[in-house]
């Protein structure tokens, strides 16, 4: 199949096995011809169902009929519809099977999930726009049309229906849901999206390779939703949609789906720019540094000297601090990683960042000096007393400060060190790239 369960449902795997295990793409569903090029245009409509008998033969009905709205008022001009039940206990597959004529009916013995289901269709397709829409009712067949108009017109990768609007009957746990989700993505990605698992969309084949693997669960559609926003070389657009009632019961479980639904997000970030949380989460400890040691700086200042409580201070301002300064230079070191796997990613070149700027240069190498001078002049008439005597009585300030000076050197110089490695490693890729494209022509 398309893909396996991912590290969620394996928690326990080696990471070997469970990535193993994630990536094994059937690699037919991008192996289709691409029919774009040709005069004519098939939409696939996927209708993933699980145990969806109150709903089933309505949705079927409504995008049969649908048919010729979507001909008439896109570019379309051949549409199939393909049902899979994914492992059905109801009579759903009995239902479905009397439009057997007229639609590809997938049956799955047993439960694979949601997003299996819709690759699953996707594969045995050779359709040119790959779309889908849940089979309980809730979305109509018909706003097809603006979505291909959408990823025809627009040259989107992926159009979604957005449930987000005075039109949705949402029920309001979903749309909190919705909101935090969304509102996370954007923070992450630097784009707005609104409604990150709506359940119809339309995804152009040619895109498909850039957006897999996707997972086989309900976290299917926040995951597409965060790797074509997160992505360089992906356009997603949103389009209003009026949303109704599901007929039946749903099969999302707030709790459980919504936790999967934040791991596909995070998933998508670290991917494809893992800078920007790490750096954020960098900035958040520098300002919890900065904010534990504001008092004890005013009362130094006023004072020279220091109170023996703000030891407490002290200490987890080393501590947050170092953090601080452990996850930018992550951010750096993660975002070179982006470069060197994924260059499609980045092959936009826009203004250097200040992290960038700072260990492209000479930077690293006046600090990180200085930063050991600074914590090693601290100290140093502890030192001297210590040898003069046998003891010191320093006060503890000067070696925790020294302490911080010196790890923050030292995390300097190992993240040069990596990043010299990694270039290295860039150039010798870059190399035998170049040596593999000189020996195409005479294989």
């Amino acid at each position: 199949m398309i893909l396996r369960r991912a590290w969620m449902e394996a928690p326990l795997k080696s990471i070997d096995e469970s990535l193993n295990s994630y990536c094994q793409l059937d690699h037919d569903i991008l192996e289709h011809p691409d029919a774009s090029q040709h005069s004519t245009m098939k939409l696939l409509i996927a209708i993933p169902a699980l145990n969806e008998e109150d709903s089933i033969q309505s949705i079927i009905t409504r995008s049969l009929a649908a048919r010729s709205h979507i001909l008439s008022h896109s570019p379309v001009t051949q549409v199939d519809i393909t049902v899979v039940s994914d492992g059905s206990t109801d009579r759903t597959v009995e239902f479905a099977s009397k439009f057997a004529d007229q639609i590809h009916l997938i049956v799955f013995e047993r439960n694979r999930g949601y997003g299996a289901a819709i690759k699953e269709a996707w594969e045995q397709s050779d359709a040119d726009l790959l779309g889908f829409l849940d089979a309980d009712g809730t979305c109509d067949p018909e706003f097809f049309s603006h979505l291909c108009q959408a990823v025809t017109g627009q040259a989107a990768d992926v159009a979604l229906g957005c449930r987000m609007n005075k039109h949705s009957h949402m029920p309001w746990l979903r749309r909190i849901g919705n909101h935090l989700f969304a509102s996370m993505l954007t923070v992450l990605s630097s784009s707005t999206v609104r409604d990150t698992a709506s359940g119809m969309r339309v995804v152009r084949r040619q895109s498909l390779s850039k957006l897999l693997p996707l997972p086989d669960g309900l976290h299917f559609t926040p995951a597409m939703s965060a790797r074509a926003l997160l992505s360089k070389t992906l356009k997603i657009v949103e389009i209003d949609m009026p949303y109704y009632e599901r007929e039946g019961e749903s099969k999302l479980r707030p709790g459980r789906d919504g936790l999967r639904f934040l791991r596909a997000i995070v998933d998508a970030a670290f991917l494809y720019r893992p800078a920007r949380p790490l750096a954020i989460l960098g900035l958040v400890w520098l300002g919890v540094a900065i904010a534990l040691m504001i008092t004890p700086t005013v009362y130094y200042l006023r004072e020279h000297a220091v109170q023996e409580w703000m030891i407490y201070r002290f200490v987890v301002s080393h501590l947050a601090g170092t953090l601080a300064t452990l996850l930018l230079c992550a951010s750096y070191l993660t975002q070179k990683i982006v470069k060197v796997t994924l260059p499609e990613e980045t092959r936009v070149q826009g203004q250097r960042n200040v992290l960038e700027w700072f260990f492209a240069g000479r930077h690293v190498w006046v600090v990180a000096p200085l930063l050991l001078l600074a914590g090693g002049l601290l100290v140093l008439p502890s030192f001297l007393e210590l040898v003069r005597t046998g003891a010191t009585y320093e006060h503890w300030s000067r070696f925790i400060a020294m302490s911080f000076c010196w790890s923050v050197a030292f995390i300097l110089i190992v993240t040069w060190l990596v990043d010299y490695t990694i270039g290295l490693v860039t150039i010798q890729l870059a190399f035998t790239k170049t040596l593999l494209v000189r020996r195409e022509p005479s294989s």
